[in-house]
């Protein structure tokens, strides 16, 4: 009867990869059977290192160092290579790490307008043709006859809103907020009218200054601007939330 033991060993190999032009780590099956040269071959379609220009260097599971891959004639299965071992591979050819990455580095390639507005198969021809969007002029300028009356409206009601006066902002979506205007007029921030306004409570979103200007002055989250056709004014008193009772 025959005692002997029998190693079978699997045919392929799993291992990580990673290279001198990239931080990135990808896994990689290969067969023990292919040659070194061969192997090298296989990698430059992965890190983009020319295989003529390329160094191997084996690390454990742990990523301790075993040892270079030198051998072009040698058998990948000749050396202790394990599942999850890793693979480095070091390029002499001068890249640089990302150079394969960096997108910034690629040329654009850029259509002028004029050249694309002439083509039959982009997404612009296809509005043009089904008139839709800004390719429907009798759409946008009934839009533009909206927004005109509507900002007409807007400006009606902030001529009616004065500056220190009581109000109740009602913005739909949002409950109702008490307050005092504290700014009419229009803004750098946005077009056309806006009211500032100074909550009793912080509900706000900031001081009375947006984007580095002073329009009013409160203290922090008590400040808003909303438009004109939202506020009204009136005799709205500060409510009193008894805080000066014990």
């Amino acid at each position: 009867m025959d005692s002997g033991v029998t190693v079978i060993t699997n045919p392929t190999v799993n291992v990580r990869l990673t290279s001198t032009l990239s931080s990135f780590e990808v896994q990689r099956r290969f067969n023990r059977g292919i040659s070194i040269a061969e192997l090298k071959g296989k990698l430059e379609m992965i890190v983009g290192a020319p295989a003529s220009c390329m160094d191997l260097e084996l690390f454990s599971i742990s990523d301790k160092f075993l040892q270079k891959m030198d051998e072009n004639e040698a058998l990948l299965g000749s050396y202790p290579v394990d599942d999850d071992c890793r693979i480095h591979v070091v390029d002499r050819s001068g890249g640089q790490m990302g150079e394969f990455t960096d997108v910034s580095k690629v040329e654009k390639f850029e259509l002028p307008d004029d050249a694309y507005d002439k083509r039959t198969d982009t997404a612009r021809s296809f509005m043009k043709k089904q008139r839709v969007g800004r390719f429907n002029e009798e759409e946008m300028a009934k839009k533009k006859a909206e927004n005109a009356a509507r900002e007409e409206e807007q400006k009606a009601a902030a001529d009616a809103i004065a500056v220190g006066g009581r109000c109740k902002v009602q913005v739909p979506g949002q409950p109702t907020k008490l307050g005092t205007v504290m700014y009419v007029g229009t803004t750098d921030f946005k077009p056309g009218y806006w009211v500032g306004v100074k909550y009793d409570e912080p509900l706000g979103k900031h001081n009375g200054t947006v984007e580095g200007k002073q329009y009013f002055e409160c203290e922090n989250k008590y400040g808003a601007f909303v438009k004109p056709l939202s506020v009204t004014v009136g005799d709205f008193p500060e409510e009193d939330y008894g805080l000066d009772e014990i």
